[in-house]
Parts: structure tokens; C-alpha cells; sequence
């Protein structure tokens, strides 16, 4: 609790022929007792433009579909990490889920990447119910017509808040993102109502882009401008780094984490195309303060000859990378396998690899 003090002055004059009122001023000190605020969330992403651009990106349902390329990849990638664990899940949740392309992951025939296994079950076989939600409605619903519905047991629900997730806890027995969290402002709110709605003993699995994702982009654009016009602005949005990701991840109560990082390298015809694949996507830059309208003709200009003369491969196209942070946290539980006391180890680890 805060405490304040508040002085309160009052002046009161005597009255001609009354002793009844002091001629003196007179202090006064009350002490009011408040609920601390909660620290504020530092905003980075209009939530408003980002929704905007995810609306109008769904409703181009054929461009949107094939610039869907890369969340499709990321999201399969995710998915193959449910083969490692030998369990069914009666409740998942796909948080942020874009367009579905969990949902399409886990009907995949033969998912296994292993070349001793060329035959496997869909994982959704795995899956009891999947909870797909998302702010964008047109974007959630813009692939409802698809034949991978018919092969999971689905639900959609549009939510109020992308970054409110309004469940009780202790009611998924998975939870899945991919693509999505790199738009949260409250990264650390978000991971920790996601533990929240967890079952003890249960896995959160999740890839949102970051680090050096379209550095390419991002750097060629600066030189561009500061030739240009004498200075930057951001174009690009920022990301969190894999550093950070793994103590979010325990500050929101996880345990026995995994983070790794993945890229994803797209080769563009020019800079123009890559800009329209990203707009496709929903991905344009959607940072408070940025700079409002186009970017200028002569910038643009600038920035594709840049990026070729940097970046660019040797058969006249531009690579794009797209880090992909991947993470895994499990809730805490009282069976959930522990740790041993540090120094507790009887065998050595250089010893194994030596004999090798």
C-alpha cells in the first residue's frame, strides 16, 4: 500500500466584534491510504493499425493463401515438435492462430520427418478438441471452407483482446502459438496467463518471429533514408531477442525450458515483392510513432539497390530471413520430473565424450 499526505490550508479571518474564530491560519494533515497501480505496459504496436491490417489482408483469400508459405512452414515445424512427446491431448489451445495454419500442421499425412518412419499418423489423431482464437475474424474464418477442416475436431472464437485470454485455469491440456506472439506489447502478461490456463504437468510450444528477422530489410532501408533524407524512421518492427525469451518464459512460471532459433531464408525477386508478400501476410510495420503514409518513390528506389548490392545472391534475387524463435515451457507440477542437486552427478561428462 502507498501512502500520501495531503496539506489542506485554510484561512479563516475574524469577524469584527467575535472572538469565536482564530486570526490565524489553520493546518490540517489527513493520510489517505490506495491500491498501488500496476506497473504500465509499454506499448509498442498500435493494436488498432495491426487489426486493420490483418482485416484487409484476409479479404485478398488467394494472395493471402500463397503468401501463406511461411506461417504454413512455421507451423508445421511447431507441430513436429508434439512428436517427441507420447501423449493425447483432450483441450488445445491455438493462440493467435491467424488463418489456422496449426489446424492445417496437425491434418498433415505422414508428418514424422524421421526417413525410418515414411508412414505416420496425422498428429491431430493426438488432439481431442482444438480451440483456434484469434482478434481477427476475417482472418480466422478466411480458410473455414478448406478441406483440413473436416479432419480435426475444430472450434473458432474471436477474441475481444488479443492479448486477454479469458479461460479458467487449469483448462488446457496444450497450448500451441505460431506466428504471432512477435505482436504482443505484453509479452510477459500474455506467457503468464498462458500458464494460468494450463493443466499442471502440461506444455506450452510456441514460435513467434524475432532477433534478426529482415535485417536484410531493415538495414538497407536505414542507408536509404539516411542518404536520402538526412535520417530514419522505423520501418521495421522490433523483436525480441532469443536472450529474452527464455527468462520470460521462467518469469511467467514455466519449467524445463527449451528455446532454439530457426531461419527461414526466402529468396524475393526484388524488394518491391517482398514488401507486397509481407502486406499479404498481415506483416506490415505497425509501430506507434512511425511514420505515416507511403514510403517515398526515390527512398524506395534507394533501398532495392542497396539490399542487391549487400545482400543480394548472384542470380539477381534478394534473400529475406526470417528468424523463428522456437520455445517450449512446461507448468509446474509436484510429479514433474526434477533436477538433481547440483555437484550430485557420478559420472562424467567429459569422460563420455572422450570414449566416443
Amino acid at each position: 500500500m502507498n501512502f500520501t499526505a495531503r496539506r489542506i490550508t485554510s484561512t479563516c479571518r475574524s469577524i469584527s466584534g467575535s472572538n469565536l474564530l482564530p486570526t490565524s491560519a489553520r493546518w490540517a494533515r489527513r493520510s489517505y491510504a490506495f491500491q498501488a497501480a500496476a506497473p504500465p505496459v509499454h506499448q509498442v504496436f498500435n493494436r488498432h493499425t495491426k487489426w486493420l491490417q490483418r482485416e484487409r489482408a484476409a479479404r485478398d483469400i488467394e494472395t493471402g493463401r500463397i503468401s501463406d508459405f511461411l506461417k504454413d512452414e512455421v507451423a508445421v515445424r511447431v507441430c513436429e515438435r508434439l512428436l517427441d512427446i507420447k501423449r493425447l491431448y483432450p483441450r488445445v489451445l491455438d493462440f493467435g492462430a491467424n488463418s489456422c495454419n496449426v489446424a492445417r500442421a496437425l491434418t498433415r499425412q505422414n508428418p514424422d520427418p524421421n526417413p525410418n518412419a515414411p508412414v505416420s499418423e496425422p498428429i491431430a489423431t493426438k488432439i481431442g478438441h482444438l480451440l483456434a482464437v484469434d482478434s481477427s475474424e476475417s482472418m480466422l474464418y478466411r480458410d473455414a471452407d478448406l478441406d483440413f477442416n473436416t479432419q480435426i475436431n475444430m472450434t473458432r472464437e474471436v477474441l475481444a483482446h488479443e492479448e486477454t485470454l479469458p479461460y479458467d485455469a487449469n483448462t488446457f491440456d496444450l497450448v500451441l502459438s505460431s506466428s504471432s506472439m512477435h505482436w504482443i506489447n505484453d509479452l510477459p502478461g500474455v506467457l503468464a496467463q498462458i500458464n494460468n490456463i494450463l493443466k499442471p504437468d502440461c506444455a506450452f510450444i510456441g514460435a513467434m518471429f524475432g532477433g534478426d528477422t529482415l535485417y536484410e530489410l531493415r538495414t538497407s532501408l536505414q542507408l536509404a533514408e539516411q542518404e536520402r533524407r538526412g535520417g530514419i524512421s522505423p520501418h521495421v518492427s522490433p523483436l525480441a531477442d532469443v536472450r529474452d525469451v527464455g527468462g520470460l518464459l521462467q518469469k511467467a512460471g514455466f519449467k524445463m525450458l527449451t528455446v532454439d532459433v530457426d531461419d527461414i531464408i526466402v529468396d524475393y525477386p526484388s524488394v518491391f515483392i517482398l514488401m507486397e508478400d509481407l502486406q499479404s501476410m498481415g506483416e506490415s510495420n505497425a509501430v506507434l510513432g512511425r511514420e505515416m503514409g507511403p514510403i517515398q518513390r526515390d527512398v524506395l528506389l534507394a533501398t532495392d539497390a542497396i539490399y542487391r548490392e549487400l545482400h543480394g545472391n548472384e542470380d539477381g534475387t534478394v534473400p529475406a530471413t526470417f528468424r523463428t524463435i522456437h520455445m517450449i515451457g512446461w507448468k509446474e507440477s509436484k510429479d514433474q520430473a526434477q533436477p538433481l542437486p547440483r555437484g550430485s552427478g557420478e559420472v562424467s561428462l567429459k569422460d563420455i565424450l572422450e570414449n566416443k
